[in-house]
């Protein structure tokens, strides 16, 4: 007898798990039904900020995989559809058709939880507002699209400066928008510890933005039309013809904490290395709504990221699929970018030292993305944090133009393989001048965190 696999979530690492359990499984042996509350599946909302900037054609270009494409593989995929319940008792699901409001409750052998991180919207006066925006889904990209070619002025305001808000930022600038970044923080890019986040909001005031720094939002204002018309902080008020929301995400786990399932300290669905549901063997998690582990502070977090959501469906897929597969944790690598400065961070910051009972040192410096001498040279700051005893990397922080995010990619490497900076030092790296100077900027930075651990004793 065949078994019935039910997706709850249709993008990234929902479709990946149904996707790698059909490639193990035909529909003779596995039925698979994946319900999708939205309009759009296996999509990039990382490309979001690049559509609206107009670096990217159209929507149509962030989609991976259309409904129809998964359908072909005998995947029963039910769009439009939101999962209200989990009867984990009963291995079941209830389901409301949102167009048509008709409920049927579905059977499962296996499931498959895939419900995402929901956009942190605060309930302040005017939030709502005609103008006011998330960028969040294709949809969200699609509705801000749409005000953004019918509103009338130039005047914007992100509120949030992490990921989201300053790629938004940019997007709005390409537009030719005034752009005002309310922040809550002291510094843009809370993901960087202070000083270099210093870095980032200076450059982007040089772009024009005016950053303000250290604000909370109180309301959103409206005019006569019911349309936003201003942000207010306790201080002040910036004029806005569009509003956009930057503040973050939280793991979407209403529906598993109300099925009684297990959720860690961030709100996050906690999993084995299998991505199997503690203390559930026919249950399954993954993408932004559950914690990893942080393989260098040891510790669960939550990270929402599409590279953790792709490789957590695969892992889910094989297992799905009766193989077996894990997924060991993350160094927290990311990279971003506003207008030409780069941005990447991996590992911990200061205060993830701090927070895990590590004593530290730090060195930062500055370099070049080539030798000095060749055309193109661009600077770049890069910070390192290595442990006071040992030596060992935890974590590095790069502010800098053309071509300094991806070399974060080696120090990812180096903190999942444990490496102490010292190691770091003796990495052959490739060389040649249009491609970087003798001593690579991560060998610069690691050669003073040895000698601030030699000085620490």
């Amino acid at each position: 007898m065949s078994e019935r696999l039910v997706v709850i979530g249709a993008d990234a690492a929902g479709m990946s798990a149904a996707s790698q359990a059909r490639r193990l499984k035909g529909p003779d042996e596995l039925e698979i039904v994946a319900f999708e509350r939205g309009r759009f599946t296996s999509y990039s909302a990382c490309g979001i900020p690049y559509w609206v900037g107009g670096q990217v054609d159209g929507r149509d270009e962030l989609i991976a995989r259309t409904p129809e494409e998964h359908r072909e593989r005998a995947i029963d995929l039910r769009m439009r559809t939101e999962v209200t319940e989990i009867d984990v008792r009963g291995r079941r699901v209830r389901a409301r058709d949102l167009d048509s409001d008709a409920e049927s409750w579905t059977a499962y052998d296996k499931l498959v939880i895939a419900t995402g991180a929901r956009p942190v919207r605060p309930d302040l006066p005017g939030i709502d507002a005609p103008g006011v925006h998330g960028v969040q889904t294709l949809e969200d990209g699609q509705a801000l699209l749409d005000t953004l070619r019918h509103t009338r002025g130039d005047r914007a305001v992100v509120v949030g400066a992490g990921y989201i808000g300053v790629e938004m930022a940019e997007a709005l600038v390409n537009r030719g928008y005034r752009v005002t970044v309310v922040n809550r923080g002291a510094q843009p890019m809370a993901t960087l510890d202070p000083d270099m986040g210093a870095l980032v909001g200076e450059a982007m005031a040089g772009m024009g933005m005016e950053m303000v720094n250290g604000a909370a939002v109180t309301k959103i204002l409206t005019g006569e039309d019911g349309r936003v018309r201003a942000v207010a902080t306790d201080d002040a008020e910036y004029p806005a013809d569009v509003v956009i929301l930057g503040m973050g995400v939280r793991p979407n786990t209403d529906l598993a904490r109300e099925a009684g399932l297990p959720l860690g300290e961030h709100g996050g669905l906690l999993t084995d290395l299998a991505m199997r549901v503690r203390g559930h063997e026919n249950i399954w998690a993954g993408g932004d709504c559950v914690e990893v582990l942080d393989l260098v502070s040891g510790r669960e977090r939550h990270v929402a990221l599409g590279t953790h959501a792709n490789k957590q469906g695969q892992t889910i897929g094989w297992g799905v699929g009766g193989d077996y597969a894990t997924f060991p944790g993350v160094v927290g690598t990311a990279v971003s970018k506003v207008c030409d400065l780069e941005i990447a961070r991996t590992g911990l910051r200061e205060k993830d030292a701090r927070a895990a009972g590590l004593q530290y040192v730090t060195a930062t410096i500055e370099s070049t993305s080539r030798a000095g001498y060749f055309p193109g040279s661009a600077l770049m700051t890069v910070k390192m944090l290595a442990e006071r005893r040992t030596g060992r990397l935890l974590g590095v922080q790069i502010v800098g133009r053309e071509g300094a995010a991806k070399r974060v990619d080696i120090a990812a490497v180096a903190l999942t393989a444990g490496l102490t900076a010292d190691q770091l030092t003796t990495l052959d790296l490739g060389y040649a001048p249009p491609f970087s100077p003798v001593w690579d900027p991560i060998l610069v930075a690691a050669r003073k965190a040895v000698g601030a651990v030699r000085r620490a004793g």
